[in-house]
C-alpha cells in the first residue's frame, strides 16, 4: 500500500468514483455563474416590481412618522406598529427574494443536477479543529480563490472606472441642470454600468467554471492501482474469474464426454471435428447434440464412441455445419433433418433397428 500512495493519479475518473465523489458533495460548480444570474433576476424583478416596493415602503414611512397627536406610548401600540411595519417590510422585499433563491437554486441545478448528499450535510466534528482551520486559510485553494477575488475586484473596478470617466465630462455639468434630468443621467449611467459589470462577470464566470471542471477532474484522478482494485471489486479478480471458467469448461467438458456413450451416432470430419448425436422419437421432436469437439477433444469423442459401440460416420460437410451453428444440448435444425436423417437410418439399418 505504501507503493500505492507514492504512485501518481493519472487514470480518469471511473463511474463508480464519480458516484462516490457527488455523494460526497465534490462537484464541479463555479459561484460565479449564479452571482451573474441573480444580478440579472434581481435587476429584472426590481424593474417589474419598482413601484410596488415605492409604495409599499412609502406607506411605512407615512404611518410610522406622521400622526395627528402624540401617540401613547404603550406596548400594545409599539406592538402593533412594529408588526404592522415588519410585515409590509417583508412584503415588500418578498418577490425579490423568492426570484434571488429560485435563481441560485436553479442555477446551481444546472451546473450540478439534482442531488442530495446526506453524507455532505452531516456534521463533521474535524471542522470545528483549529489546526485544520488555520491549514486551510493557507492551503494551495485558499490562495487560488484569494487570487482570483482580487482578479475579479481589479477586472470589474477598471471596467467601472472607465464607465464612470467616459461620463465624466457630463457628470460635471450636472450642478446646472435639472432635478429630472439629473435623475435620468444617473439611471443611464447606473444601466451602462450594470451591463458592462454583468458582460464582465459573465466572461469571468465562463472561464471560472471550466477552471473548477478542470480543478474538479484533477482532484478525481485515479492512480492505475486504484483501477485496478475498483475492477476487482466490480467486476471479481480477473485471475479468479478465468480460473472459474477454466473449472467450468472442464466440469461441462466431462458432462459431455458422459453423455457420448449414450449417443446413436458421432458425425465426424473426418480427422478435426466430431459430433455426438441422439435421437429418440418417443421423448424428442428433433435430434439432440450430446457433445461436440475440434482436435483432443474430437478424438476423446471418437474413442468413447469406439469403446462404447456408438457408430462413427464421416460426413464433413454436416460435421462442419453442426459444428458452427449448434451448441451442446440444442436440437438440430430442420434444414439439417434431412442430412441427419439419412445418417441415423444408416445406422439403425446397421443396428437392425427402424425410424419411427
Amino acid at each position: 500500500m505504501a507503493e500505492d500512495s507514492n504512485q501518481e493519479k493519472t487514470e480518469e475518473a471511473t463511474p463508480k468514483k464519480r458516484d462516490k465523489a457527488r455523494e460526497e458533495g465534490q462537484v464541479a460548480k463555479s459561484m460565479e455563474i449564479p452571482s451573474v444570474f441573480i444580478m440579472l433576476s434581481a435587476c429584472g424583478i426590481l424593474y417589474v416590481f419598482a413601484y410596488f416596493i415605492y409604495q409599499n415602503m412609502l406607506s411605512i414611512m407615512r404611518h410610522t412618522f406622521s400622526f395627528d397627536e402624540v401617540p401613547d406610548l404603550t406596548i400594545s401600540y409599539v406592538t402593533d406598529l412594529l408588526y404592522k411595519t415588519t410585515f409590509k417590510g417583508i412584503t415588500s422585499v418578498l418577490p425579490l427574494m423568492l426570484v434571488i433563491v429560485l435563481t441560485a437554486l436553479i442555477t446551481n441545478f444546472m451546473q450540478v443536477g439534482f442531488k442530495l448528499s446526506a453524507k455532505a450535510m452531516m456534521p463533521k466534528l474535524s471542522k470545528f479543529n483549529v489546526i485544520s482551520g488555520v491549514a486551510k486559510m493557507f492551503s494551495k485553494k485558499t490562495a487560488v480563490e484569494l487570487i482570483k477575488s482580487i482578479f475579479k475586484i481589479i477586472i470589474i473596478g477598471a471596467v467601472s472606472y472607465f464607465c464612470i470617466m467616459g461620463d465624466l465630462e457630463e457628470m460635471i455639468h450636472l450642478f446646472d441642470t435639472s432635478v429630472g434630468h439629473i435623475l435620468v443621467f444617473t439611471l443611464k449611467a447606473s444601466f451602462k454600468l450594470f451591463i458592462w459589470v454583468v458582460l464582465v462577470m459573465t466572461f469571468i464566470a465562463i472561464l471560472d467554471f471550466m477552471f473548477q471542471k478542470y480543478q474538479h477532474e484533477e482532484q478525481i484522478k485515479m492512480t492505475k492501482q486504484e483501477v485496478k482494485d475498483e475492477y476487482k471489486q466490480t467486476e471479481g479478480d480477473p485471475m479468479v474469474k478465468s480460473r472459474i471458467r477454466t473449472i467450468q469448461a472442464q466440469a461441462s467438458r466431462q458432462r459431455m464426454m458422459q453423455d457420448v456413450p449414450d449417443a446413436d451416432v458421432v458425425v465426424t470430419n473426418p480427422t478435426h471435428l466430431a459430433i455426438a448425436i441422439k435421437y429418440d422419437p418417443a421423448q424428442m421432436p428433433a435430434p439432440l447434440i450430446l457433445a461436440k469437439g475440434a482436435g483432443l477433444i474430437a478424438q476423446r469423442i471418437k474413442k468413447l464412441a469406439i469403446e462404447n459401440d456408438v457408430p462413427v460416420v464421416e460426413n464433413k460437410e454436416l460435421a462442419q455445419n453442426l459444428y458452427k451453428i449448434i451448441d451442446v444440448g440444442d436440437a438440430i435444425p430442420s434444414e439439417f433433418f434431412l442430412a441427419v436423417a439419412e445418417i441415423l437410418a444408416y445406422v439403425y439399418k446397421m443396428k437392425g433397428k427402424t425410424m419411427q
